[in-house]
């Protein structure tokens, strides 16, 4: 193989491989052109619930999954939770107990998480509801992957790989999903479930630890960088 085509390799970055363009207002850019919004969703402890309760939820939630006239999609989110924190502090109480009742109470509890640990992994689920804005409502005609054509006009093109500025991606896709988002806040609350829409540092920080699990569940975001990776290798 030609040196200079080994060069033009080594320069490749997993970050081109990316669907994810940009991010503004709360709003994912996707690189086809189409749009996302992410809107984080409250859980409810389903096994807590009597047979009545839990048959009424299931049945009211197909009720509004069928109602829907636009497409959605659930994300669940698991990451491991590093308890080693929390049995710190059980054993410094342990340690500080003078109630030797207490003290025995304390040490035995410590052990069960400890034993509980090692058998199973501690998870935190997190769940999402991400509505789509599709490149057709942006009045693009397609073949495939490749823009053939557009009936819009006088809308400016942009020179990267999108097919229009990103403003006015943005600003097509808010008119879409503002509505989708409002109907489906409203729906969820007839289940007692709060929709939260992700802000952009939310998003960032989300896509950050889906792309970056095991960096990220060591460290904590403080500032946003748009010229740093999504993703990032090891070396």
């Amino acid at each position: 193989m030609p040196i200079d085509t080994v060069r033009v390799a080594i320069k490749g970055s997993t970050q081109d491989h990316l669907p994810v363009e940009d991010i503004i207002d709360g709003i994912v850019i996707l690189k086809d052109g189409g749009a996302a919004m992410v809107m984080q969703v409250s859980s409810v402890n389903f096994d807590l619930l009597s047979e009545k309760e839990q048959a009424a939820l299931v049945f009211a939630y197909g009720g509004i999954l069928n109602s829907l006239n636009f497409p959605i999609q659930i994300l669940i989110h698991s990451t491991a939770k590093d308890v080693g924190v929390y049995l710190a502090n059980l054993t410094q109480a342990e340690a500080s107990q003078d109630n030797q009742l207490l003290k025995q109470r304390i040490a035995s509890y410590r052990k069960f998480i400890e034993e509980t640990v090692k058998r199973n992994d501690v998870l935190s689920k997190t769940f999402y509801l991400v509505v789509p804005f599709l490149p057709g409502e942006l009045g693009l005609k397609t073949a495939g992957n490749q823009i053939i054509g557009s009936i819009i006009p006088n809308a400016k093109k942009k020179d990267a790989g999108l097919p229009f500025q990103k403003e006015y991606i943005v600003e097509k896709a808010k008119a879409s999903l503002e509505p989708k988002k409002d109907h489906l806040i409203r729906l969820f609350a007839r289940l007692g479930l709060e929709v939260k829409p992700l802000n952009t540092k939310e998003l960032i920080e989300l896509l950050y630890k889906i792309y970056n699990e095991d960096s990220a569940n060591s460290q904590k975001m403080q500032n946003i960088n748009y010229t740093a990776p999504m993703v990032t290798t090891k070396k």
